[in-house]
C-alpha cells in the first residue's frame, strides 16, 4: 500500500481502490449504549456535538467513517449530519448483524435476502446512492456464514449494480479471514496489545494485496488502564509497522481523544 503523507493531515492510504485515512473514525457511540463492552458508561451525543466531532475529525483529515445497522441510529444520524458533504468521506458500512435495543442483543441473518435488504436499507439511512466499503458482520461462523449463506456473493451483485464499491467482511476467525479475503476486497480483524490472533490473515492479506481494516485496536477503550507505558502510542506502532494494514477504526465521541489519537499515529508512523 502507497502512502499520500500530509504533514499537515492525517496521511492516508490506497485500499480497494479508495483513498482512506490512516485512522478511520468508529461511530457507535452515536447510536447505541446498550450490549457495548466501553469501560466507562457514556451518553449519546446531540446533534451539535455529534456535528461537532465530524468537523473536527475531518479538520484532522479523517475521511473514512464507519457504521452499521447495529449501531442503533448511527446510520440514520450520519445520513443528516453528513449532508452536503458526503463526497468528503469513505463510508464502511455492514450487513448481517441487527441490533434489538428492547433487549439489548443482537440478531443475526445472513441470507441473500437479507443482505440485500440490509444495504438498500443502510443507503436510504444513509441518504447515498453507493457505500464506499460493505462488510458481512460476523457472528464468529466465519466459514459457515461464507460457505453456505451466499452473502459475499450478493456483495459481488451489488458491485455489479454500483451500489457498494467494495466488499468485504469482519471476521472473527483465522479461517474465516483468509477465506473471505480470498473473495473480497478486504477484511476487518482484531488487533492490539492483547490480541494478535488475526495476524496471519493480515499477512495473508499484504501478500495478496487486499485491504485490511483494524478493529478493537484500544480493545474497546480497555488499552487505556494497560500497565505499559504509554499504550496508545505503542498499539500504533505495532500495528502501522505491518505494511499490510491499511486504517484503524477508532470509536470516539470525545475531540480531544480523537485528536490525540491521530497525533500518535503521525509519531507512530515508520
Amino acid at each position: 500500500m502507497k502512502d499520500f503523507v500530509d504533514l499537515n493531515n492525517t496521511p492516508k492510504t490506497r485500499m480497494a481502490g479508495l483513498e482512506i485515512s490512516r485512522i478511520g473514525l468508529g461511530t457507535v457511540k452515536l447510536g447505541r449504549v446498550k450490549g457495548v463492552k466501553y469501560p466507562k458508561s457514556f451518553t449519546i451525543p446531540n446533534d451539535a456535538e455529534a456535528g461537532y466531532l465530524l468537523s473536527h475529525a475531518r479538520d484532522l483529515g479523517i475521511n473514512l467513517i464507519d457504521t452499521a445497522p447495529a449501531y442503533g441510529t448511527s446510520e440514520e444520524r450520519l445520513g443528516k449530519l453528513l449532508r452536503g458533504t458526503r463526497n468528503a468521506w469513505v463510508i464502511c458500512s455492514k450487513a448481517g448483524e441487527e441490533f434489538d435495543p428492547a433487549s439489548g442483543k443482537s440478531l443475526y441473518r445472513f441470507t441473500p435476502e437479507h443482505i440485500r435488504m440490509s444495504v438498500e436499507r443502510s443507503l436510504e439511512r444513509l441518504g447515498t446512492d453507493r457505500i464506499d466499503i460493505l462488510l458481512i458482520h460476523s457472528d464468529g461462523n466465519d466459514r459457515e456464514i461464507i460457505e453456505h449463506h451466499g452473502a459475499l456473493e450478493t456483495l459481488d451483485a451489488l458491485k455489479r449494480e454500483g451500489k457498494i464499491i467494495a466488499s468485504g467482511m469482519s471476521t472473527k476467525t483465522v479461517a474465516g479471514g483468509i477465506l473471505a479475503a480470498k473473495q473480497a476486497d478486504c477484511v476487518m480483524v482484531t488487533w492490539n496489545l492483547a490480541h494478535d490472533h488475526d495476524l496471519p490473515v493480515i499477512d495473508y492479506c499484504h501478500a495478496q494485496g487486499k485491504g485490511v481494516l483494524i478493529k478493537k485496536a484500544l480493545d474497546s477503550g480497555h488499552a487505556a488502564s494497560s500497565p505499559a507505558a504509554d499504550p496508545i502510542r505503542k498499539t500504533f506502532e505495532m500495528i502501522f509497522a505491518h505494511p499490510g494494514v491499511g486504517s484503524v477504526i477508532i470509536g470516539t465521541i470525545n475531540p480531544g481523544h480523537l485528536e490525540d489519537n491521530v497525533l500518535k499515529m503521525r509519531q507512530a508512523l515508520p
